[in-house]
């Protein structure tokens, strides 16, 4: 378990993209942590989507390697982080996330 503080998104930098364009990289996307079924007394609907910890973007123009921290302390520490990509800088039949950290 981890109580999260800060996450990392990782896509390839533009200079290094065979189409010079990044626009399969994530734009908008939320982070989410859930603790596994049935502990602590959680009720099922609250289980299945989670407790939200922030909704970030993911700048094109910006680091390939960028960190975004959460707006407060986690509560507790979380066996389960998720992260949920709402949309994408362009890209109309996938996203790519080259790596997902979670600092805590």
């Amino acid at each position: 378990p981890i109580r999260p503080t800060a996450v990392s998104l990782e896509h390839i930098p533009k200079v290094l993209s065979p189409s010079g364009r990044i626009d399969s990289a994530p734009r908008d996307f939320t982070v989410y942590v859930r603790t596994l079924t049935g502990s602590q007394g959680m009720d099922d609907e609250k289980q299945e989507e989670g407790t939200l910890l922030g909704k970030f973007t993911y700048d094109q123009d910006g680091d390939s390697i960028q960190t975004f921290t959460l707006p407060g302390p986690a509560p507790e520490a979380y066996p389960l982080v998720e992260l949920r990509v709402l949309s994408n800088w362009g890209h109309p039949e996938y996203t790519c996330v080259y790596r997902f950290r979670v600092h805590g």
